[in-house]
């Protein structure tokens, strides 16, 4: 499977910026936001102010569907995941309720076996008479000591059909107490059922909402970029690299506070307590999120194709392999429960590959494209990030 290239990628095939530009593309149609419009940039091309501040606002203008369509996604990514835990419960309170259907009817059919050898038993002794009879036949006898022995049996029999009556009626309280569980377990079967439709409807309408937002995005990021590409002079597919080199730094800056701030608290924790930090749950699912395409040997595919624009040999994609097999498995989808980490190069928070591209749910290739140039501001290749992930534990990059 071929994988559909990222945004970047396309705007670095299909558009030239220059003086032609302005005539070829449309403008925009009116929206909500107050997009710039090739009128804006032809004027403020002339005075060097004027473009400066036309290049902060087409800037800004980009930040901001951006950030649009970046919120959409993440609430599609964690709607699906959402709708796939409530697909578990279900599957999980449907086996439960039929284990508890299937002992109820087991244990209404062995009651109905005691109660069936407690009623031939009773049969058995009306049938050999009453006390007052047993008596009669004492006084009338011909051998008095055979009939002695027979009663001894009878006494016999009417103690085990007081055993079984026992058992019947512990049968029957097993029985009675199983089947209000298996009716309880339907209930909550029935619970989880409608709860599951429910978060799937919020799933589908999380990713349509996504979708829209990502197709806006990407109409008006084309446009925005060969805007900001014709007020510099440049062209639009270098412009998304440079913003998407300078996000990345930015993120990799922030990450880097934040943990120098986890650090200091922990230090400061262990100073002050001997009680051991609790640590939060792992696991990685796989959210069935509409639209992504899950192909590991494509992904790899495409990096292999990337990795020379960042001045990388090929010895360095078997680093690349290990890196993202240990932390996602090269799935598109894959979402750490815990963390909130998404995509191939399972990016914390997930919205930070919108700076690759809005399509970043679903489409690999602007994953690893955004995952490509954040390897490069930090670690300079994916050796120096897989050797850093192998020199921690818990394993990060």
């Amino acid at each position: 499977m071929r994988l559909t290239p990222s945004r970047g990628v396309l705007v670095a095939t299909t558009v030239v910026v220059g003086a032609l530009v302005a005539p070829v593309l449309t403008a925009v149609p009116a929206s909500a936001t107050d997009y710039p419009t090739w009128q804006d940039v032809e004027r403020a091309k002339g005075d060097e102010q004027a473009k400066q501040t036309e290049v902060t606002r087409v800037q800004a203008a980009l930040r901001e569907v951006q950030a649009e369509a970046a919120e959409k996604s993440a609430a599609a990514v964690t709607a699906s995941a959402a709708a796939d835990r409530a697909e578990a419960e279900l599957t999980s309170a449907t086996q439960a309720a039929t284990t508890l259907q299937a002992q109820a009817d087991r244990a209404s059919a062995t009651a109905a076996r005691a109660q069936q050898r407690a009623g031939q038993l009773a049969a058995n002794l009306y049938r050999d008479g009453t006390a007052d009879q047993m008596t009669t036949r004492i006084a009338t006898a011909d051998d008095p000591d055979q009939l002695l022995y027979q009663l001894g049996a009878m006494d016999q029999l009417s103690s085990n059909w007081a055993g079984v009556l026992d058992e019947a009626s512990v049968a029957a309280g097993t029985a009675s107490s199983l089947h209000e569980q298996a009716e309880r377990a339907e209930q909550e079967r029935a619970d989880r059922a409608d709860a599951a439709e429910q978060k799937a409807g919020a799933a589908k309408r999380a990713e349509t909402a996504a979708n829209a937002a990502v197709d806006d995005t990407e109409q008006h990021s084309d446009e925005l970029y060969a805007q900001l590409a014709a007020l510099k002079d440049s062209t639009a597919a270098a412009e998304q690299g440079y913003a998407l080199g300078q996000a990345v730094a930015r993120q990799k800056a922030e990450q880097q506070r934040q943990r120098e701030a986890a650090a200091a608290a922990e230090r400061a924790r262990q100073a002050s307590s001997s009680t051991p930090a609790a640590s939060g749950g792992s696991g990685t699912s796989y959210p069935s999120t509409g639209g992504v395409v899950v192909d590991p040997a494509a992904a790899q595919a495409y990096a292999r194709s990337a990795i020379g624009a960042y001045g990388w040999g090929s010895d360095q994609m078997s680093c690349l392999v290990s890196l993202w097999n240990q932390e996602s498995g090269w799935r598109a989808n894959a979402l750490n429960a815990s963390s909130g980490a998404y995509g191939i190069p399972q990016s914390l928070p997930a919205t930070k590959m919108a700076d690759a591209g809005a399509d970043w749910r679903t489409n690999a290739a602007t994953q690893i494209d955004w995952g490509l140039a954040y390897i490069k501001s930090a670690y300079g290749s994916p050796c120096g990030a897989w050797n850093h992930e192998m020199s921690v534990d818990p394993h990060w990059y």
